[in-house]
This record gives C-alpha cells, structure tokens and sequence, in this order.
C-alpha cells in the first residue's frame, strides 16, 4: 500500500476537485517563492525533483500533485491501464492520485474550441462542419491514476531506477546527443585541461558551428565524468545566451535543478547537490513558475534524447 506523508492531500470531493487542485499547486509555489531564503523551501525544491526526475514527462504541475499527493510514487497509470496493459489490478481501498490529462478532441481552427465550446462563445467560423474538424487540445480535466505500490499482479520488468553509481555507457550517450541538442561538447585530456580546478565549463561558442561549446576534464571515473556532462548540458540549454549576471545567477539553480533530476534518473549518485534558492528572492510568481516550466521541460528533452540514444 502506498504511503503518504504528514503534509499529503488528497481531492476526494467531486465539485471542488479541479479548484483544489489547483489551488494547491499554485499554494505549493506561492508558499517556495515566500520562504526561498529557508532551508526547508530548499528541501521542498529538492524533494519535487526527485518526483521530476521519475516522471520525467509529466508536466511541472502533474508531478507538484503527485508529490502532494504521494510522494513516494515510482509509477503510475490508470485503473484499466494496469488490468489491460500490465495485469495488475489496484488493491480494495487504495485512494487514487489525481493528475491533469489532456482533453483531445475536435476543435475549431478559429477559437481553438470544442464543438460545444465553439457554439457557446457565439464564434462564426463555418467554413467547415465541426465534424470535418481536425483533432486538438481543448483543455485538461481532472484524471485518477494509481502508483505501482496501490497494485499487486504480475511483476514489471525494468523498473529499477535507483542510483548506483555505475555509468555504464552514459558518456558515450551523453556525447552522442550533443548533435541533437544542439551543443558541442569536447573531452578534454587531463593534461590539456587549462581551466583550473574546474571539472567542466560552458563559456563560449564553437567556432565551427557557432554552438554553444561543453568542454570537460576527462578522468578515469566515468560516473564522475558523465555527472560533469549532464551538468554542464542545461548551463549550455538554459542560459548560455543570457548577458546579465543577475539573471545568469537565477539561471544556474534552474542548470543545477536539471542535472540533479537527469542525474537520479540516469542513476547517478546526485546526494550532495545543494540548491541555493535564495537566488530567486524578490522574483515574481509568475517568473517563478516559468522557472519550474522550464525546468521540467529541459529535463523531458535530456532524457528523452538519451533514451532515443539507447
């Protein structure tokens, strides 16, 4: 059965459900955003990456309520998706997790409505009938899923991602996405290494093909080395075309949050990274926000390119 901690919540009630939980997440980041300059704001910061690191593809919002909601969740799917797709039936008495899934069907191409949508808000577009309308997204709506821990049936391979420390072939996947990321990246002998006692850096174009370039000290620990290359990726995503040191500042803790949740995704041992929020103090919400956005998606993209790598 699944467990939840002292501060979890849950959207039992119906009618209120899709204001709950969005008063929630937005409570979740109002309440980082006063308390950036605390301790426990960091470890609230570092506890939902660890939820991001695992759903990778969820958006910031979705893995904020999973986090709310059931912190320790590794997996999750709907009722039916576990009876049909995995043969494992959710346990009697399991409270579901609810998340937003999109809402896909017709649309209008002037308004962006659904059929019904489309008549309320009186849009006149009728060039075509709203049954030759192109599918798209209208809108989420509230969707109950369940974590593995809630179910019990047949086992599911591949599903340990705990840290070990073992890179494997990481740096070869990592360097091999360069391409597709659009960055350069470069392995630097030891002694060739000419920028002190940093391990990698990011702090110019390639003069080849004007990317920006990802240099890093090669060493025997592997590990070590593609920990140094997943860090310095986000640096050259995220901000290498930012001037401004003050925004630059806000922007490495968006860097550092991408390489912590690649890097418990991949495997890596991530226990001594620190997040410095007090950077963001004095930021606007809604800054702030974009922030966790950008976040999230940095991290999709990164692991979405090394498992196409795979």
């Amino acid at each position: 059965m699944a467990t939840t901690s002292d501060s979890s919540v849950s959207f039992e009630q119906t009618d209120t459900r899709s204001d709950e939980m969005n008063s929630t997440t937005e409570q979740w980041i109002d309440d980082l955003i006063a308390g950036v300059d605390d301790a426990q704001a960091s470890e609230e910061f570092q506890e939902w990456l660890d939820v991001q690191s695992r759903f990778h593809d969820y958006s910031y919002r979705n893995t904020l309520l999973i986090k709310r909601q059931c912190p320790e969740a590794t997996r999750v799917a709907g009722y039916r998706t576990w009876q049909e797709e995995f043969d494992r039936h959710v346990q009697e008495g399991e409270s579901a997790i609810w998340i937003w899934a999109p809402i896909i069907t017709k649309q209008c191409s002037e308004c962006e409505n659904s059929p019904s949508y489309h008549e309320d808000n009186g849009c006149e577009y009728d060039e075509t009938p709203p049954e030759e309308w192109s599918e798209g997204l209208v809108g989420f709506k509230p969707a109950p899923v369940f974590d593995i821990s809630q179910t019990e049936g047949e086992p599911l391979p591949d599903l340990d991602t705990e840290a070990t420390g073992d890179a494997g072939d990481l740096v070869s996947q990592l360097t091999a996405a360069a391409d597709e990321l659009g960055v350069t990246v470069r392995i630097v002998p030891d002694e060739d290494w000419t920028h002190g006692e940093a391990k990698g850096i990011c702090e110019q174009l390639s003069l080849v093909d004007m990317q920006p370039r990802v240099e890093v000290r090669d060493r025997e620990n592997d590990a070590d080395l593609a920990r140094t290359l997943i860090h310095e990726y986000p640096h050259a995503l995220l901000h290498f075309d930012v001037d401004d040191d003050t925004v630059r500042s806000k922007r490495v803790v968006e860097a550092e949050a991408v390489a912590y949740a690649v890097g418990r995704y991949c495997g890596l041992d991530t226990s001594g990274s620190v997040f410095y929020l007090a950077a963001w103090e004095a930021d606007d919400p809604e800054v702030i926000r974009d922030r966790f956005g950008r976040i999230s998606r940095t991290v999709e993209d990164l692991i979405y390119v090394l498992e196409d790598d795979t």
